[in-house]
């Protein structure tokens, strides 16, 4: 029996099929190894309540009250505090400088951390590079109290040894932490000897991760090891680059332990920082509600300023 070819107006004809049924709503079956999971993440999840999502909660909650942290009666004074926020000088002067250390953390930092990366990546066959690559790291390895003490006599106006080398090409001596002008320069100076090897190393790691026939392309084009660096390897580490931005955009805006160690904040609030600012206000002065207001504002301002971070950059992210 032959079979033809399907009646013509076959394929125009409709066909009456059932409509879909809408499947009930299930919940997902655990199985043991997701039990498991559960488990093993509990107290991470626990410890991440206790200690950062409930003392954020905490802190917006307190912002309301007056309460010097001490006695157990607490006044609720409603938007008392913020009110005071909006109007308080020194709290906008620690948010311009906190701006600027942004600024200028990702201007010195960045640059000169990818420019070791550079030199590192390019000697790697190179032993002693390797040893310098162990003793640059090794500020990220010293605490930021240790490190604010030692430049706190480094840059001492009597007997610290950056005035004495300059004493010795006859400049005259500077009160580096003690004057205005060059308290909050000088601590980002020091902020960024510390976190410039950090940098360098995450730029190594997306350098070295670069595939080698990329390299030996360009070189048998005749590109020199400038050009490759310029118009091949830092376009295809820009993710990485970008990454390392938003790291110093936010590890700027919530510094804290190194300014106060050096400085306090000081001199005449010229080092201010929201952060030092926040401690202030909330411990030695006793005024917790009105500290907490100042955590929620620099919780909100890091937020803020992170996601937008993050939108502008969230189409140039790679895998490197």
């Amino acid at each position: 029996m032959r079979v033809g070819n399907p009646h013509p107006l076959r394929k125009h004809m409709q066909i009456n099929k059932p409509y879909p049924t809408l499947k009930r709503w299930r919940l997902p079956r655990y199985s043991e190894k997701t039990f498991a999971v559960m488990l093993f993440l509990a107290p991470s999840v626990l410890l991440l309540g206790m200690y950062v999502i409930y003392p954020i909660m905490d802190a917006f909650r307190l912002s309301f009250f007056r309460w010097n942290g001490l006695t157990a009666d607490a006044t609720l004074v409603g938007l008392a505090n913020w009110r005071r926020l909006l109007t308080d000088m020194v709290f906008w002067q620690a948010l311009r400088n906190n701006l600027v250390v942004v600024a200028l953390s990702i201007v010195i930092q960045i640059p000169i951390g990818l420019a070791l990366a550079v030199v590192l990546e390019r000697g790697r066959h190179l032993p002693f590079l390797r040893v310098l690559k162990t003793i640059y790291f090794f500020p990220m390895l010293m605490s930021a109290v240790a490190i604010g003490i030692l430049f706190k006599y480094i840059f001492d106006p009597t007997f610290g040894l950056v005035n004495q080398l300059l004493a010795l090409v006859n400049i005259p001596a500077q009160s580096w932490l003690g004057d205005p002008r060059l308290a909050l320069l000088t601590v980002v100076i020091v902020i960024s000897w510390q976190f410039i090897p950090f940098y360098m190393m995450l730029f190594v790691a997306a350098l070295t991760s670069i595939a080698p026939e990329l390299r030996d392309a360009a070189r048998i084009d005749g590109a020199t090891h400038s050009k490759y660096y310029l118009y091949i390897a830092v376009p295809l580490i820009s993710g990485t680059i970008r990454t390392a931005i938003i790291l110093a955009l936010i590890g700027s805006l919530k510094y804290f332990d190194l300014i106060w160690v050096m400085t306090e904040g000081g001199p005449n609030h010229a080092s201010e920082l929201m952060a030092t600012y926040m401690y202030k206000k909330a411990f030695p002065s006793f005024e917790v509600g009105y500290g907490s207001t100042i955590a929620v504002a620099l919780f909100v301002v890091v937020m803020v300023i992170s996601l937008i971070a993050l939108q502008l950059t969230r189409r140039y992210e790679t895998d490197v």
